[in-house]
């Protein structure tokens, strides 16, 4: 079905098909319609709501958290320019038979990094799932080991937006070893990779474009559309 498709029949629909299409239900019956029109009201006023807020307005209050005030916009804490930084420590959970950080737990802290940048942009992905019926998943990675990482090593974890595309972003990702520990002199790279985070629906997984809201969101300077 082509846009143009979707737009006619978006048109032909009632109010009541268009709300329910919009968050993903299936439409109700028109026997129904006079049962759930005191519902469809309030959430049409809601959505109308929404629309008027600015983007990072409108992720704060679907994600459940504080709407931020005028002029101070989310940051990420622990950031340097684009660059979201987490710190992250290994324990004996974290290490294999041979004493050193078990290869797939850095995709554990890439995940964790992740997160928390995603936080720190307003966007909380459970409530948002909740909210939207859709969510990030991961669809592709790549990885490359430079160097292991022992017990008690504290890391710093990266993230940094390198690709949007309408249903999908590239994040590249970094495990660094902290300096300023015993024989450490500056930060070293341990781990670094390239993570593909799809946007999907939560029970199909089907593929959906990204809302623009969470778009906007991101920092103007990290926004680089794929070709």
């Amino acid at each position: 079905m082509t846009n143009s498709d979707m737009d006619n029949d978006t048109f032909k629909q009632g109010p009541q098909e268009r709300l329910c299409q919009t968050a993903g239900a299936a439409a109700p019956s028109r026997g129904s319609e006079a049962q759930e029109a005191g519902s469809a009201r309030t959430a049409s006023a809601e959505m109308t709501s929404a629309c008027k807020l600015r983007p990072q307005d409108w992720l704060c209050q679907t994600a459940g958290g504080a709407t931020p005030s005028a002029g101070s916009e989310p940051h990420a804490a622990g950031s340097v320019g684009a660059i979201f930084q987490w710190p992250v420590r290994v324990y004996w959970e974290d290490t294999d038979a041979g004493g050193i950080v078990f290869y797939a737990n850095y995709l554990k802290f890439f995940e964790r990094s992740r997160t928390e940048w995603l936080r720190s942009l307003g966007i909380e992905q459970q409530r948002l799932k909740d909210a939207t019926g859709c969510m990030f998943v991961v669809t592709e990675t790549v990885i490359r080991y430079h160097r292991p990482a022992r017990l008690d090593d504290e890391l710093i974890v990266t993230a940094s937006l390198v690709e949007t595309g309408r249903a999908s972003m590239i994040i590249k990702q970094q495990a660094l070893l902290k300096a300023e520990q015993p024989g450490v002199q500056a930060d070293v790279l341990l781990c670094e990779g390239t993570i593909r985070i799809g946007w999907v629906q939560g029970t199909s997984l089907r593929p959906r474009r990204i809302p623009a809201a969470i778009l906007d969101s991101l920092p103007p300077d990290d926004k680089k559309a794929s070709t």
